[in-house]
């Protein structure tokens, strides 16, 4: 039975380049929303509308790729061994949930679009597996994979398996974090302004390992990249009414226009979200800054 592996490489190779020109997160408008050329048939990456699809293009049966929006309407769950997916609502033998089912049977790689990052934004997670077809439950699990040679196979090796799956939740949690964080800011660094999103990053006030380093909006701070860099290293710091400090290092130092862009920093207020509750915690920036204090 035809798998359809001129087209899952076709697709696989065009998100390799979208991801180098945008990053992990993906916007659908503007970017996905272009699809990719197998000859000279176009594809589409995946419909939003719904959640399984299989391209016209294709000869056999198995999905090419699985979607999720922001707000799911299914009950897809993350667990240890992969990423529950439920079934479409309606016949268990419809198309959708016929192609899905055949994913797992021909064992052929797909595209998952998770689509928790923000509205409009996906981050594709790609060659995965449906590892597990379960029927009486209408869902599927989805996993990682392992390259052996050239092509992409199945993680068969449990502890591999959970390894991956949980490196993936922990992309997904920043991706998901980033996303939040970055639309708070309206997309532009808090401190120079920087509006192009694919610099910008989300800087935890509190690192994850700590107990108040959880992931919410008012312990994160959107910084471009090099006030990011700065700021995790304790050459930029942000005091608790919200004014940046440069440390004395820095200031003293001269290494031409990129050091500058840190320099006039000093002193300057950060821009600060719409809504009070999204500001950054006083407390935990206060932490923050002694220890800012005892590096400079």
């Amino acid at each position: 039975m035809d798998r359809d592996e001129d087209v899952r490489t076709a697709c696989f190779l065009a998100l390799d380049v979208l991801r180098a020109q945008y990053g992990d997160e993906l916007p659908y408008r503007g970017a996905l929303d272009h699809g990719f050329s197998v000859g000279d048939r176009h594809v589409a990456f995946f419909t939003p509308m719904r959640g399984i699809y299989r391209a016209a293009v294709q000869r056999g049966p198995a999905a090419l790729s699985i979607s999720t929006s922001f707000k799911s309407p299914y009950n897809d769950q993350q667990t240890e061994d992969g990423f529950l997916y439920a079934y479409q609502a309606g016949p268990i033998d419809n198309s959708d949930n016929r192609a899905l089912r055949a994913a797992h049977q021909l064992q052929v790689p797909i595209a998952y679009f998770w689509g928790g990052v923000r509205p409009g934004w996906y981050r594709p997670l790609y060659p995965w597996f449906v590892d597990q077809d379960l029927p009486t439950e209408r869902r599927v699990l989805v996993s990682p994979s392992v390259e052996a040679g050239e092509i992409a196979v199945p993680l068969a090796n449990p502890i591999q398996r959970r390894y991956a799956v949980r490196e993936a939740k922990v992309r997904l949690h920043q991706g998901r974090f980033r996303g939040a964080v970055l639309l708070a800011y309206q997309d532009r660094c808090a401190i120079c302004r920087l509006k192009e999103i694919r610099l910008l990053d989300a800087a935890h006030i509190m690192g994850d390992p700590e107990p108040t380093g959880t992931p919410e909006i008012s312990n994160g701070l959107s910084l471009c990249s090099i006030h990011h860099r700065a700021f995790d290293h304790d050459l930029v710091g942000v005091a608790p009414d919200y004014q940046v400090h440069v440390s004395r290092r820095l200031l003293e130092e001269e290494d031409g226009p990129m050091l500058d862009v840190l320099k006039t920093s000093q002193g300057a207020m950060i821009d600060l979200p719409s809504r009070r509750a999204w500001h950054p915690d006083r407390d935990r920036l206060a932490a923050r800054f002694v220890r800012f204090n005892a590096a400079a």
